[in-house]
Protein backbone atom coordinates (compact mmCIF):
# COMPACT_ATOMS: atom_id res chain seq x y z
CA UNK A 1 0.00 0.00 0.00
CA UNK A 2 1.31 3.42 -0.93
CA UNK A 3 1.44 6.29 1.60
CA UNK A 4 -0.76 9.24 0.66
CA UNK A 5 0.90 12.66 0.57
CA UNK A 6 -1.21 15.73 -0.04
CA UNK A 7 0.12 18.43 -2.34
CA UNK A 8 -0.42 22.09 -1.51
CA UNK A 9 -2.30 22.54 -4.80
CA UNK A 10 -4.91 19.99 -3.67
CA UNK A 11 -5.68 21.55 -0.26
CA UNK A 12 -9.28 22.65 0.32
CA UNK A 13 -9.96 25.03 3.20
CA UNK A 14 -13.06 25.15 5.38
CA UNK A 15 -13.93 27.75 8.02
CA UNK A 16 -14.74 26.94 11.64
CA UNK A 17 -16.16 29.15 14.41
CA UNK A 18 -15.29 28.64 18.08
CA UNK A 19 -17.20 30.53 20.78
CA UNK A 20 -14.81 30.99 23.72
CA UNK A 21 -17.42 32.35 26.14
CA UNK A 22 -17.17 30.45 29.43
CA UNK A 23 -14.55 28.02 28.05
CA UNK A 24 -11.05 27.44 29.42
CA UNK A 25 -8.24 29.13 27.50
CA UNK A 26 -6.24 25.93 27.04
CA UNK A 27 -9.21 23.97 25.68
CA UNK A 28 -10.00 26.68 23.14
CA UNK A 29 -6.35 27.01 22.10
CA UNK A 30 -5.85 23.25 21.76
CA UNK A 31 -8.91 22.81 19.55
CA UNK A 32 -7.94 25.81 17.40
CA UNK A 33 -4.34 24.60 16.98
CA UNK A 34 -5.58 21.11 16.08
CA UNK A 35 -7.78 22.51 13.30
CA UNK A 36 -5.18 25.03 12.08
CA UNK A 37 -2.64 22.22 11.78
CA UNK A 38 -5.08 20.01 9.87
CA UNK A 39 -4.83 17.01 12.15
CA UNK A 40 -8.61 16.54 12.11
CA UNK A 41 -8.47 15.63 8.40
CA UNK A 42 -7.87 12.19 6.93
CA UNK A 43 -5.52 13.79 4.40
CA UNK A 44 -3.18 15.28 7.07
CA UNK A 45 0.34 15.70 5.73
CA UNK A 46 2.96 17.06 8.17
CA UNK A 47 4.95 19.12 5.66
CA UNK A 48 1.94 20.82 3.98
CA UNK A 49 -0.30 23.55 5.37
CA UNK A 50 -3.48 21.49 5.03
CA UNK A 51 -5.32 23.07 7.98
CA UNK A 52 -8.52 25.08 7.97
CA UNK A 53 -9.30 28.65 9.01
CA UNK A 54 -10.50 29.26 12.58
CA UNK A 55 -12.50 32.19 13.94
CA UNK A 56 -12.56 32.61 17.73
CA UNK A 57 -15.20 34.96 19.13
CA UNK A 58 -15.77 36.24 22.69
CA UNK A 59 -12.05 36.12 23.54
CA UNK A 60 -12.68 38.56 26.39
CA UNK A 61 -14.93 36.01 28.15
CA UNK A 62 -12.47 33.11 28.22
CA UNK A 63 -11.73 31.43 31.59
CA UNK A 64 -8.45 30.86 33.36
CA UNK A 65 -8.44 28.24 36.13
CA UNK A 66 -6.74 28.37 39.51
CA UNK A 67 -4.55 31.34 40.41
CA UNK A 68 -3.50 32.00 36.82
CA UNK A 69 -5.15 35.45 36.74
CA UNK A 70 -2.72 36.70 39.40
CA UNK A 71 0.30 34.41 38.97
CA UNK A 72 0.66 33.89 35.21
CA UNK A 73 2.94 36.53 33.69
CA UNK A 74 3.34 37.44 30.01
CA UNK A 75 6.74 38.83 28.99
CA UNK A 76 7.75 41.11 26.12
CA UNK A 77 11.16 42.56 25.41
CA UNK A 78 11.82 45.52 23.16
CA UNK A 79 15.40 44.48 22.46
CA UNK A 80 16.84 47.49 24.26
CA UNK A 81 18.50 47.43 27.70
CA UNK A 82 15.82 47.60 30.38
CA UNK A 83 13.14 46.87 27.80
CA UNK A 84 11.50 43.93 29.58
CA UNK A 85 7.75 44.40 30.07
CA UNK A 86 5.74 42.12 32.34
CA UNK A 87 1.94 41.85 32.37
CA UNK A 88 -0.21 39.54 34.47
CA UNK A 89 -2.98 37.45 32.98
CA UNK A 90 -5.55 39.70 34.67
CA UNK A 91 -4.17 42.72 32.80
CA UNK A 92 -4.00 40.78 29.55
CA UNK A 93 -7.61 39.57 29.89
CA UNK A 94 -8.86 43.07 30.67
CA UNK A 95 -6.83 45.08 28.12
CA UNK A 96 -5.54 42.60 25.49
CA UNK A 97 -7.82 39.50 25.37
CA UNK A 98 -7.19 38.93 21.65
CA UNK A 99 -3.42 38.82 22.15
CA UNK A 100 -3.78 36.44 25.09
CA UNK A 101 -5.74 33.90 23.00
CA UNK A 102 -3.43 34.35 19.98
CA UNK A 103 -0.36 33.67 22.14
CA UNK A 104 -1.92 30.51 23.56
CA UNK A 105 -2.68 29.15 20.08
CA UNK A 106 0.64 30.25 18.56
CA UNK A 107 2.53 28.38 21.28
CA UNK A 108 0.86 25.14 20.16
CA UNK A 109 1.83 25.47 16.48
CA UNK A 110 5.16 24.45 14.91
CA UNK A 111 7.98 26.97 15.36
CA UNK A 112 8.90 27.33 11.69
CA UNK A 113 7.70 28.85 8.41
CA UNK A 114 4.88 26.34 8.19
CA UNK A 115 3.65 27.27 11.67
CA UNK A 116 3.67 30.96 10.76
CA UNK A 117 1.59 30.18 7.66
CA UNK A 118 -0.89 28.25 9.79
CA UNK A 119 -1.15 31.11 12.27
CA UNK A 120 -2.29 33.44 9.48
CA UNK A 121 -5.52 31.41 9.28
CA UNK A 122 -6.48 32.34 12.86
CA UNK A 123 -8.92 35.21 13.44
CA UNK A 124 -9.65 36.23 17.04
CA UNK A 125 -12.30 38.77 18.09
CA UNK A 126 -12.98 40.20 21.54
CA UNK A 127 -16.76 40.33 21.13
CA UNK A 128 -19.32 38.14 19.42
CA UNK A 129 -19.22 40.04 16.11
CA UNK A 130 -16.92 38.98 13.25
CA UNK A 131 -16.60 39.90 9.59
CA UNK A 132 -16.41 36.41 8.08
CA UNK A 133 -20.09 35.59 7.61
CA UNK A 134 -19.56 35.29 3.84
CA UNK A 135 -17.32 32.24 4.41
CA UNK A 136 -20.20 30.43 6.18
CA UNK A 137 -18.15 29.13 9.14
CA UNK A 138 -19.21 25.88 10.76
CA UNK A 139 -19.69 26.25 14.53
CA UNK A 140 -17.74 23.87 16.75
CA UNK A 141 -18.85 22.85 20.24
CA UNK A 142 -16.06 22.20 22.72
Amino acid sequence: MKTFMLRKEDVSTKWYLIDAEGENLGRVATKAAHILRGKHKVTFTPHVNCGDAVIIINAGKVNLTGDKLDKKVYYNHSGFPGGLRERTAKTMKKDYPVEMVERAVKGMLPKNTLGRDMFRNLYVYEGSEHKHEAQKPEKIEL
